[in-house]
């Protein structure tokens, strides 16, 4: 058996229903699950959460060089339980999935780790923060994690990255209890939505120096979807007047879930040692509030799907309507989109 294959085998082992994307859907029995009254508690919880079946460090960042060329960063470690109790070195019950990727205008590169957890290769770390799989790593400091660093490599390409907090960490949905589905599954969800990026890309053609904005998503579940929803559209979008929106559409057999939290430039506040007393948790708005609406493309298809995209916000009483285009290469991917009118950004979008 190919490798890779095997060890994608392992990864879902525990989810191999197939109820819901990549089993998601499953029953957790014996897993905790996410609890409304749950503090989110740093820097604890930046680190991992064996108890619960899965959990992930997702980073996006859309950069710039200094002639003007663009392009999209992607770094996310994935954590998987294999069942509830867990074991020693090689009995470890954790699985991890690493995933990088770095886009340019012609083309879009990429590359894919896995691990055990409990031989040292790959794991996550509260304090100091450090997530690692072999030599890709996520380094970070201060309680609100406002210093990062990230390193990932492929076959033809790296990147080496130092990211500074310039805003504060926002929590989704309810004080970070995340809704995902009309039956009530659910997550902790944080995200830290105002990076700013320096650092190095490492392509054939040679290195690049870039500059832009990060994006940095965490979350954990153990059924984090319902066992008819197979997929999802998830946005991360950057406004010219320093906004942000975080919205997703979870698809079911007879409807689609959206949730979406809108985090306006007052949001971005100066540092200091009350950097997370201050800062509001959030303008959430869940479940079907009508501010994210998904309408499908006229072209598309099952496999391939160009798709458009209406987000519709409320501010003092005003309605703006913007536009996301799929571009239709791959059923599943996560990369920048075009969404004239949004900024000079590209936004990220991770469809599944």
């Amino acid at each position: 058996m190919n490798v890779r294959v095997f060890l994608l085998a392992i990864f879902w082992a525990n989810q191999a229903l197939t109820q819901g994307f990549a089993g998601l859907g499953t029953e957790a029995q014996g897993f905790s699950i996410p609890d409304p009254d749950y503090d989110i508690t740093f820097p604890q919880d930046h680190g991992a959460h064996p108890d619960f079946r899965i959990e992930w460090w997702y980073l996006t960042a859309t950069l710039e060089a200094e002639d003007g060329r663009a392009f999209g960063v992607q770094w996310t470690l994935f954590r998987s339980a294999l069942r509830p109790e867990e074991g020693e070195g090689w009995d470890g019950a954790q699985v991890y999935l690493g995933h990088a990727g770095l886009t340019t205008a012609e083309t879009h590169y990429r590359s894919e780790r896995f691990a055990r957890g409990g031989i040292g290769q790959a794991g996550v770390v509260a304090e100091p923060f450090t997530a690692f799989i072999d030599d890709w790593e996520m380094r970070g400091e201060g309680l609100d994690l406002q210093q990062l660093s990230l390193f990932a490599r492929g076959m033809d390409f790296s990147y080496d990255l130092d990211l500074t907090a310039d805003g504060p960490i926002i929590f989704h949905g309810q004080e970070g209890y995340s809704v995902k589905s009309p039956q009530g599954q659910a997550s902790h969800y944080y995200s830290q939505p105002f990076y700013r990026v320096t650092g190095t890309l490492t392509l054939p053609e040679g290195d690049v120096e870039v500059t832009g904005n990060g994006w940095l998503d965490r979350e954990w579940s153990s059924q984090p979807l319902a066992s008819d929803q197979e997929g999802w559209d998830w946005f991360s979008l950057q406004f010219a007047d320093g906004a942000r929106l975080m919205g997703f559409g979870l698809r079911g057999l007879e409807t689609v879930f959206t949730s979406a939290t809108w985090i306006g430039p007052e949001f971005r506040l100066l540092g200091g040692a009350d950097f997370l007393q201050r800062q509001p948790r959030g303008a959430g708005l869940s479940g079907d509030d009508g501010l994210l609406k998904s309408a499908v493309h006229p072209a598309y298809t099952p496999r391939c799907t160009p798709r458009s995209y209406r987000f519709a916000h409320r501010n003092e009483g005003k309605g703006r309507v913007l536009c996301a285009r799929r571009d239709g290469r791959s059923s599943r991917i996560a990369s920048p989109v075009c969404c004239p009118g949004i900024s000079r950004n590209w936004p990220w979008a991770r469809f599944s």
